[in-house]
């Protein structure tokens, strides 16, 4: 069986039709449904002309049409490119046109403008809920993709907001998912809770993961602490992973049950030793996983239920079939099948990232004695004030908790005298006022060097993050500041 993103579906259908594969509020499908939804579509996309390597956008909220879109997309050869269905139609515009798709689909939500946009581009245009209508429900008589051919191109931001369409292998994507497999490798049993919307790598990856074991995922229209837990009590789920920002919802959200989940995940660059040990009380069943990766690599390092607590902060050890090394100034580098293959039409950008095969992450790491990683700062985010560096989640991580702020981001301000002087941006809490600059250095007293204190305090609104991982975007809040 050639590794593709059909292997993830086409097993447990063969095997086990009828067993739910997915799930979204009071909605379910079992894997049958989704196999015979996907043969339909994949039939009326070849109807409509869309051939082998032809880019399908795909616009839409989440919903349980997305995954039967998505494989049927894969299973005639064709390349999946969703856009963020938040997008306004300025954002959407950029990346179609960057995109230029052999066709756009559109749901409900996103029919009017879709369809706008489509004919201003010249592209043509479907809505998803008339696609297979009348469609044979056969597997469609195509030649199936090959490992190696490009299966999806998912957006990202780069540090100037321009997008770029990161190009993932079928290859690249099975092998990302079998390395989250082998955090519990055994078929069947309970489900999985997926938190991330479906224009996300890591919402995918999830989803693949268990369905390549024959389980089912349920699925999260939002990611608050309340739509969460209801989704593991309701579904009896076995497993979730969040970021930090949603286990902190998760944690606080006053919904009673899930103290038998199994696995308990969590991920990006750091986790801290506090939230760790809540997630432990809340659910003392479960076992813990830390993980790290990006849409460029996927899944590359991860620490085991049995190190979390002996290495707080860490992100791992490579994930089997990763290497990973260091350059000359701490840049944590990675290879192996999960990578991508690059920048959609981005050639001078890929080669800033890749480098004989090596995918440059951008994150300045350290190691222990036995190899295991720590994330301590982005390279284009490190602060370089008086000749020192700074590392803005290490400043952000000893402010966390002070009362009267609600959030909070550490950013480099250019400076004549200094270079840049570290900025404290924050949201102060409901009533409270913003603290002065003083009031945070006081606090920081011995607990950081001094010249790693904000000199400057600015108050906003809202913290700009990413949608789907919470990430800060920090040129965002630079660019916000220089405008000042």
């Amino acid at each position: 069986m050639a590794l593709t993103v059909d292997s993830f579906l086409a097993p447990a259908a063969l095997a086990s039709p009828h067993r739910v594969a997915a799930t979204l509020g009071d909605a379910s499908t079992t894997f049958g449904e989704l196999q015979e939804q996907t043969f339909r579509l994949a039939n009326a996309l070849l109807g409509l002309g869309v051939g082998h390597g032809d880019r399908v956008a795909h616009w839409a909220d989440l919903s349980l049409d997305v995954p039967p879109t998505t494989f049927a997309i894969s299973r005639i050869g064709a390349v999946y490119a969703p856009l963020n269905p938040a997008y306004t139609d300025d954002e959407a515009r950029a990346l179609l046109a960057y995109l230029d798709p052999r066709l756009l689909v559109v749901d409900d939500a996103h029919r009017e403008a879709g369809t706008t946009l489509a004919r201003e581009l010249g592209i043509p245009v479907v809505a998803q809920a008339e696609l297979a209508a009348g469609a044979s429900a056969a597997a469609p008589s195509v030649r199936p993709p090959a490992e190696h051919d490009l299966a999806t191109i998912f957006a990202t931001s780069g540090s100037t907001g321009r997008p770029k369409g990161v190009m993932v292998s079928h290859r690249a994507t099975w092998m990302r998912s079998f390395a989250g497999a082998g955090t519990d490798a055994a078929c069947g049993g309970r489900g999985e809770v997926v938190m991330f919307p479906l224009f996300h790598m890591a919402g995918w990856c999830f989803a693949f993961t268990a369905w390549s074991a024959h389980k089912p995922v349920h699925f999260v229209t939002r990611a608050d602490g309340d739509a969460v837990m209801d989704a593991v009590v309701r579904h009896h789920a076995g497993a979730l992973y969040c970021i930090p920002a949603v286990w902190r919802r998760v944690l606080d959200s006053g919904l009673p049950g899930g103290d038998d989940l199994e696995w308990a995940k969590v991920g990006t660059s750091f986790s801290s030793p506090d939230l760790v040990a809540e997630i432990r009380e809340r659910f003392p069943r479960a076992r813990m996983t830390v993980s790290y990766g990006s849409t460029e690599t996927g899944g590359a390092l991860r620490l085991g239920d049995d190190d979390v607590e002996a290495r707080p902060g860490a992100v791992g050890l490579p994930v089997p079939g990763m290497l990973a090394k260091t350059d000359a100034e701490g840049e944590l580098m990675l290879a192996g099948d999960t990578l991508a293959f690059g920048y959609y039409a981005m050639p001078e950008e890929t080669a800033t990232v890749l480098e004989d095969g090596w995918f440059r992450t951008g994150d300045l790491v350290e190691q222990d004695a036995d190899g295991f990683y720590t994330v301590v700062g982005r390279r284009k985010e490190m602060i370089r004030t008086g000749g020192e560096w700074v590392a803005p989640s290490e400043v952000e991580d000893a402010l966390r908790g002070i009362p009267g702020i609600a959030d909070l981001a550490i950013v480099g301000i250019p400076d004549e005298s200094w270079g840049e002087i570290v900025c404290a941006v924050v949201v102060p809490a409901p009533g409270a006022d913003a603290p002065s600059a003083d009031d945070l250095r006081r606090h920081l007293s011995g607990r950081l060097a001094p010249f790693k204190h904000p000199r400057r305090v600015v108050a906003v609104d809202l913290i700009p993050r990413t949608s789907a991982t919470g990430q800060v975007q920090r040129s965002v809040l630079v660019r916000q500041e220089g405008a000042r």
